[in-house]
């Protein structure tokens, strides 16, 4: 059974049901809070990259995280 994915609004709602700062939240899981932002505002489609990592995070989006330099799977 796939879980839940959760909209902006629930994701904010998270943060102040954990007291949480969205800034603070950003730089914990290695991301910039302007980031966070436009995607809690919908402004960002997280296809790939941060933007995707954030939305897995925030539980936004069902998917993986997979940091792997792509230089390194060239060679």
């Amino acid at each position: 059974m796939k879980p839940k994915l959760k909209t902006a609004t629930e994701a904010r709602a998270e943060f102040e049901h954990k007291g949480l700062s969205i800034a603070a939240w950003s730089r914990a899981n290695g991301l910039h809070q302007s980031l966070v932002y436009e995607i809690l505002a919908g402004r960002k489609k997280c296809h790939r990259g941060k933007s995707h990592k954030a939305a897995v995070l925030l539980g936004m989006k069902a998917g993986e995280i997979v940091d792997q330099d792509p230089l390194k799977q060239a060679a």
